[in-house]
């Protein structure tokens, strides 16, 4: 029976461990830190700033204790680095790694650099952390790696066709991971991220993920963009359900329950359409007055699946995973973050 993760907050507070945090500086690898020191471990971060600044660590130093701040060691270096890699990984319990390009479009654009940091970097986490004899190892899987399964709702055994070079490299990863299980007997769970939001999360440049990127459209006066006819559907996950995967997943004492990948995300779908009158909502009820326009419908993005709805119940059996947020109420707390004055 796995522990609830109630009690497994409250274990670790008891018996802390040392993690690290590849992508710290990132979204969802500085909720991670943010919950990790709050729990008062230790953690070591990297970053290479390639697509965030020092923002987002900043911010979660604001909101720890300087005790808990003080247990943060950071590195600024790149998992294309072997060297960087080992360094990080001497002396840890575990890894959580989130370095990685992301976007669709992106990896559409340069191919070649996502496949140099998703991949190279991925491998040289793997090759440190087993050196180091590093106890668990969790890294982000996507979504993305369905494909063109037509399937509903995913089932982390059914895969389809990859269709951009993103999913390709998140795919590897899980290829890697299960080579590396039956090679070195160095286990690596997976957690397939389903489209997940939160505050801290980029609504700037050309890559910035929809719901960031509405918030700011809306407050802005800007049009809000929707590709295709709005009725393309995804499983939105606010980001504390990702973090508390991260956490039962990483100290999960069922040894059939490692070296797995498991869906992340909600299990419930929420087409665009539906999404941009959520947030509208949202946004009407922090600027009273704002009149938002309806939104702007254009061409479908190339590599874009249509439909996405996660099966969790692999997660909820082996790993006691129990999401907190629906998009509503993660809604409502992005929204303090995106409309703060």
């Amino acid at each position: 029976m796995s522990m609830s993760y109630g009690d497994l907050r409250q274990h670790l507070r008891a018996y802390p461990k040392k993690w690290v945090i590849t992508g710290v500086a990132g979204f969802i690898g500085s909720h991670l830190l943010e919950h990790l020191l709050g729990l008062d471990q230790t953690v070591v971060g990297l970053d290479n700033f390639s697509t965030e600044d020092r923002r987002n660590m900043n911010e979660v130093q604001t909101l720890v204790s300087d005790s808990q701040w003080s247990r943060f060691t950071f590195v600024e270096g790149d998992i294309r680095d072997m060297a960087t890699c080992h360094q990080v990984c001497k002396e840890a319990d575990v890894v959580l790694h989130h370095a990685a390009l992301g976007s669709v479009p992106r990896s559409l654009e340069n191919p070649v650099l996502t496949n140099d940091s998703n991949i190279t970097g991925f491998l040289h986490m793997l090759v440190a952390a087993r050196d180091a004899g590093v106890k668990r190892f969790i890294y982000a899987a996507s979504s993305s790696t369905y494909g063109d399964h037509p399937g509903l709702p995913k089932v982390e055994d059914r895969i389809g066709r990859p269709l951009s070079p993103y999913a390709v490299t998140k795919y590897v990863n899980e290829l890697y991971a299960d080579v590396f299980d039956r090679a070195y007997g160095f286990k690596a769970t997976g957690l397939r991220y389903f489209n997940v939001f939160g505050p801290r999360q980029n609504p700037l440049g050309a890559y910035a993920a929809v719901v960031p990127k509405w918030f700011s459209s809306m407050v802005n006066g800007e049009p809000v963009y929707i590709n295709g006819d709005g009725e393309t559907s995804r499983d939105f996950c606010y980001v504390d359900n990702v973090v508390q995967a991260n956490l039962l997943a990483a100290c999960s004492t069922d040894e059939s329950a490692w070296g797995q990948v498991y869906n992340v995300a909600f299990a419930e779908s929420t087409t665009l359409n539906q999404l941009f009158h959520l947030i509208r909502e949202q946004v009407s009820r922090h600027r009273p007055g704002l009149q938002v326009p309806d939104p702007v419908y254009r061409d479908f993005r190339a590599g874009d699946v249509r439909y996405s709805l996660a099966s969790i119940q692999k997660a909820q059996q082996s790993l006691g995973y129990a999401p907190e947020y629906s998009v509503r109420k993660g809604l409502e707390v992005s929204a303090r973050w995106y409309l703060k004055d």
